[in-house]
């Protein structure tokens, strides 16, 4: 069964816990002390961790993940939002692909089929009152493409490395002769190699035959 761990209790206030998300800066550790420095201090507010982290936004240790920050750019934050719900409600989307589109009564029968029957009533009204009020701020018509990993960055001397190489290989030496009075010009692609001694020696060898 593919279906969140959490819920909340009371889905007042998340709306502006999802806002103020994403006019903050990213913490090391979303806590519940960072939720308190964003102004929500009861137990219900402490529930959107658990709801956060189903919905792949964090860590098991409460880091960001990916999605977190992508959905600190509000140009396409609903449509993140939305590829999270449709990744924590799986089962779901799997049998309606609109399932963000469900009535309540829908949405808590296809819940019951998925769990087999072992979510009491409570509990599958608690997942739709999230589920849904998830969905009312998320962008399901919007399309997303997440964010490429970062390449490492390289060191000063790597990159140094790289340009004297690439200076060395990467342009094709064009050799000019005279023959009769006709012009032939030779292109040669230098073979890749950091020892020295490799290019000295084409080089004489080049002077002594076509130079």
């Amino acid at each position: 069964m593919s279906l969140p761990k959490s819920y909340m209790t009371s889905s007042k206030r998340l709306p502006d816990i999802l806002e103020a998300i994403q006019t903050a800066q990213a913490p090391d550790s979303f806590t519940t002390r960072f939720l308190e420095q964003l102004g929500f201090k009861t137990k219900g507010d402490r529930l959107i961790i658990g709801v956060l982290k189903d919905l792949n936004f964090l860590e098991e240790s409460g880091a960001p993940k990916q999605r977190y920050y992508e959905f600190l750019d509000q140009s396409h934050s609903g449509a993140v939002l939305a590829e999270g719900i449709r990744e924590a409600w799986s089962d779901l989307f799997a049998i309606n692909i609109n399932a963000h589109q469900l009535a309540k009564n829908d949405f808590i029968g296809k819940l019951k089929t998925i769990s087999q029957g072992q979510l009491s009533d409570q509990v599958l009204n608690k997942h739709y009152l999230t589920f849904s009020s998830l969905v009312k701020n998320a962008d399901f018509t919007s399309h997303f493409n997440p964010s490429k990993p970062r390449t490492p960055t390289e060191t000063p001397k790597e990159k140094e490395t790289k340009t004297k190489h690439v200076e060395k290989t990467s342009v094709p030496t064009e050799v000019g002769s005279k023959i009769g009075g006709l012009v032939y010009n030779i292109n040669i692609v230098l073979p890749e190699s950091r020892d020295p001694a490799v290019y000295d020696a084409l080089f004489k060898s080049l002077k002594e035959h076509i130079l």
